[in-house]
């Protein structure tokens, strides 16, 4: 620590009053949820991240372009979330112990697996943050803010269209031959 006195605006996990006029109670309920949507965001985003990294394969190019363009998504997704919880008087999460703490989903691990298990993964990474957000939205829209509502709404189209590509790539139907893949 420098030699300078430093003062701490607010510590993490308060929620102070807001310019948005938004009862304090309500927000802290809100941020809450917001902190658990961007903890879970940031564990989706680094999963993406390593399989962008260690995806390979006759696939490799598209898959690995794939992948870069799902975790900006999340990213972008995680960055308006702090964003709002902040508005709303909160300290968004952001320390890497405490996105860990905080998320509800669960990184898949440092291995590197087959890319058809590391998109079931992600997969189930998706519906599970999708269920959550389903219940953020709820929450925020209960508690009288329409505004957050509306803002993961936004987010949840994006996670849900990218949901749905892992989904087409785990399927089926292919044009490899068979006799190509052995």
């Amino acid at each position: 620590m420098s030699s300078q006195e430093t003062t701490v605006r607010q510590q993490a996990g308060t929620v102070d009053e807001n310019a948005l006029r938004l009862d304090q109670d309500k927000a802290e309920q809100i941020v809450e949820a917001l902190n658990s949507e961007l903890a879970n965001s940031y564990v989706l985003y680094h999963q993406l991240k390593k399989h962008h990294w260690v995806v390979e394969g006759a696939e490799f190019l598209p898959l690995h372009e794939f992948l870069e363009e799902a975790y900006e998504h999340v990213e972008e997704g995680a960055d308006e979330i702090a964003e709002r919880a902040q508005a709303l008087g909160g300290v968004p999460v952001s320390g890497p112990s405490n996105l860990e703490d905080r998320a509800t989903v669960e990184f898949e691990g440092e291995d590197v697996y087959d890319v058809r298990t590391m998109f079931e993964n992600d997969l189930e990474m998706y519906g599970e943050i999708i269920e959550s957000m389903r219940g953020s939205i709820e929450l925020a829209e209960n508690l009288g803010d329409p505004a957050t509502g509306e803002l993961l709404r936004e987010i949840l189209v994006h996670l849900e269209e990218d949901g749905h590509h892992f989904e087409h790539y785990l399927e089926d139907d292919t044009l490899v031959l068979e006799e190509a893949t052995h």
